[in-house]
C-alpha cells in the first residue's frame, strides 16, 4: 500500500528571514524529498501550506490509509534529512498497521517524531 509523505513547504527554521533565501526550508526540503522519492514506488508526495507545526520547522507527514499515520518535525533541508524521510517512508508502507519497529527507523529520522495518530475508522 502507498504511504504518502506530505511536506509543509511553508516551514521557515530560526534564522530563514535574516538569510535572505529565496525559497522557504520548506520548499527546499519539499524538493529533496521528492527527488529522493523518485523510483519508489510504494510512496508518494504531496506539498501542503503550513501543518501549524512552526515551532519545529522543518515538518512532514507519513501516512497511508488504514494505518497509523507520524508527523515529524526539526529537520534540516538536506539531502540526508530528504533520503530518511524517504526510507522511513518506505518502511511504513511495507508495514501492515503503520508502525515500524524502532530498530528498523533510519538513524536520520531518530528523535524527530512529535505525534502518532490512529488510522480514520473505515467509513461505509
Amino acid at each position: 500500500m502507498t504511504s504518502w509523505i506530505t511536506v509543509c513547504d511553508t516551514c521557515k527554521r530560526e534564522g530563514w528571514a535574516e538569510s535572505g533565501a529565496a525559497q522557504t526550508d520548506g520548499e527546499v526540503l519539499a524538493a529533496l524529498v521528492e527527488a529522493a522519492a523518485e523510483g519508489q514506488e510504494q510512496v508518494r508526495t504531496r506539498r501542503v501550506s503550513c501543518t501549524m507545526g512552526c515551532d519545529r520547522a522543518c515538518n512532514v507527514v507519513v501516512q497511508s490509509a488504514g494505518k497509523l499515520c507520524y508527523s515529524l518535525g526539526k529537520f534540516e533541508p538536506t539531502e540526508e534529512d530528504a533520503a530518511a524521510i524517504v526510507e522511513y517512508a518506505a518502511k511504513h508502507a511495507q508495514s501492515e498497521t503503520g508502525q515500524v519497529p524502532f530498530r528498523e527507523w533510519p538513524q536520520g529520522v531518530k528523535g524527530h517524531f512529535v505525534s502518532r495518530h490512529a488510522p480514520l475508522p473505515a467509513t461505509e
